[in-house]
């Protein structure tokens, strides 16, 4: 079988709406995403994709293992932070089987430029856990210009040494990419494919567009930047990123790889303070579907059908496990998948199959399971039961009305929860902003 390559685009905060093809508005300047609004036309959309979590690393984690991420440690962390550079504990262990471990030894050459946020050097890094090129920073959030993390400790590595380089960091990204694939074309031809992560950094905060490097000075000892960004702002880095998605899609098709190539975008999470997540409540660190009902799309002309819309029930992991079935790569038996291949989706649209989704946080004691149209959602003590089928935005709380249904997923839910290591008790959440910072949602 000519197994495709592969490149695994990873948005940080985009909201479920920010997109033109999930109901986005267009900007001031025109269409936010027209390359992403053309991938998904010509390929294929889940409007039913979730993120393994409502806050960035430990998707990460469930990304690189296709298993749920609170196997881990490290995810343990809501997310990782700056201050963890240094630890041995909270990482990726390099031990664990990953996806681009996995791949690469199936004969597929990797690499990662964009966003690692799975610990540090040298106990973790992206080169340790089966990538052969790394290229971007290791912290959860950095500066687009100065690339210096929020403790203010400069944060850019090619492999595991740091790495000074000028530049607007979305455009850094898409160079390395388009550079990678450059390097990789005549290989790819020959029959040796490639996976590419592709995890930019935007649309995550310090709100800086390619002509805000004014800004980067001013913002230095606080990137969080809570006294600045709007909504215009996010839209241009949402679009500089579309335009980046755009140029790797053209040297694609001018290497002759396009066909054979299975593109895939999602986010890390739901989106935050200047993201659209319409018709969804909550966005990042929240359980309700706004933190975790995520963009996704698949391209790959050679199999996938144009203009496909699913509707099935999935999550991070199952992605990566799409990938390892695609490449044929044959899990570790000691680390046995949670994520479910969706092969029989991207071969044909009309394919669906029973996904239970279960997630919980340490942030306010939240827990979730979507089985089916329904879903169960713990929040600060509370129980709430929604049919997510007739009531997407979660106001109908049905816990009362229907006691039967409600016991069942709670069941449910505990049951999976027993199969999981309990959270730590120095497991750290870093939200960044409270209420005192703005008003909430």
């Amino acid at each position: 079988m000519n197994h495709p390559n592969i490149i695994f685009i990873v948005a940080d905060d985009l909201g479920f709406a920010d997109l033109g093809c999930y109901g986005g508005r267009d900007a001031r300047f025109g269409p936010v995403s027209p390359v992403l609004d053309q991938l998904a036309a010509k390929g294929l959309k889940f409007t039913q994709g979730y993120a393994n979590s409502p806050v960035c690393s430990p998707t990460r984690f469930a990304l690189m293992t296709a298993r749920y991420q609170y196997r881990l440690r490290g995810a343990a962390e809501e997310p990782i932070n700056s201050r963890s550079r240094g630890s041995t504990t909270l990482g990726l262990p390099p031990e664990i089987p990953t996806l681009p471990s996995l791949l690469r030894a199936q004969g597929y050459r990797t690499a990662l430029v964009g966003k690692w946020h799975l610990g540090y050097p040298p106990a973790f890094g992206p080169t340790r856990s089966g990538y052969e090129e790394f290229f971007g920073p290791m912290a959860g959030g950095v500066d687009y210009f100065t690339h210096c993390a929020s403790t203010g400790a400069h944060d850019l590595w090619q492999g595991e040494e740091e790495h000074i380089e000028e530049g607007y960091l979305t455009d850094m990204i898409t160079q390395r990419a388009i550079d990678y694939i450059d390097r990789r074309a005549a290989e790819a031809r020959d029959g040796t494919p490639f996976f590419l992560s592709m995890h930019y950094t935007a649309p995550h905060w310090p709100w800086e567009t390619r002509d805000d490097r004014a800004l980067a000075e001013e913002i230095r000892g606080n990137i969080v930047h809570l006294h600045g960004g709007n909504i215009h702002t996010y839209q241009r880095m949402v679009h500089h990123m579309d335009e980046g998605i755009g140029q790797v899609v053209a040297r694609l098709r001018a290497q002759g790889l396009l066909d054979n190539t299975l593109i895939v975008f999602t986010s890390d999470n739901g989106g935050e303070r200047y993201s659209d997540n319409w018709p969804l409540v909550g966005g990042k660190m929240d359980l309700t579907e706004g933190g975790i009902r995520v963009p996704w799309i698949a391209h790959w002309p050679a199999t996938i059908a144009p203009g496909g819309v699913s509707t099935q029930q999935c999550m991070t992991m199952d992605w990566s496990a799409t990938m390892l079935d695609l490449a044929g790569a044959t899990p570790d038996p000691a680390y046995p998948l949670d994520g479910v291949s969706l092969r029989s989706v991207l071969n044909d649209v009309s394919h669906s199959f029973d996904r239970p989704l279960y997630w919980r946080m340490n942030h306010r004691g939240q827990r979730a399971l979507r089985m089916a149209d329904w879903k169960y959602l713990r929040v600060d003590g509370h129980d709430y039961l929604f049919n997510i089928a007739a009531d997407e935005r979660e106001r109908a709380n049905h816990a009362a009305r229907e006691p039967d249904m409600l016991e069942t997923l709670r069941e449910a839910w505990e049951a999976w929860n027993a199969t999981m290591p309990p959270i730590p008790e120095d497991a750290s959440v870093s939200v960044g902003y409270s209420a005192k910072d703005m008003p909430q949602r």
